[in-house]
């Protein structure tokens, strides 16, 4: 390859990635920003929600958490090597959720897109000192 022609070749690459990162910027700024959202009762996030957690040093899991009318919940991860439970308690305190569960406990914030979308995000220390964050939406 000639020089001139590494150079168009860079050229492209190098425009190709400023208009990818600017669409993705775009697609960002559309969405808006998530707004909190006061959680009056339980009953008000009672059903499954859908998501992935995060936690240091492990691959992100897909989660399915199912909240109860009294508050009671489960909460299943799918792990790639085989699906991990749980259970506990969920009550609300100053509009939040506060989680009480046999490995850890957390705090979940309750959100809403501009277009209306509901996403619970979730704070937890586990048993083992572990943080783990998650992100759920409600399942459709």
């Amino acid at each position: 390859m000639t020089l001139s022609g590494a150079r168009s070749l860079w050229t492209v690459l190098t425009g190709t990635v400023i208009v990818g990162f600017a669409a993705s910027l775009m697609g960002c700024a559309s969405a808006g920003p998530l707004t909190p959202v006061e959680v009056s009762d339980v009953k008000s996030v009672a059903g499954t929600w859908k998501g992935t957690v995060y936690r240091s040093g492990f691959a992100p899991d897909y989660v399915t958490l199912t909240i109860r009318e009294d508050g009671s919940y489960d909460v299943v991860s799918a792990q790639t090597i085989g699906a991990s439970r749980g259970k506990g308690k969920v009550v609300i305190n100053a509009g939040r959720l506060l989680i009480e569960g046999e490995k850890g406990r957390g705090v979940g914030t309750l959100l809403r897109s501009p277009g209306g979308d509901l996403v619970m995000s979730i704070e937890a220390t586990l048993s083992d000192n572990s943080i783990l964050t998650a992100k759920l939406w409600p399942s459709r």
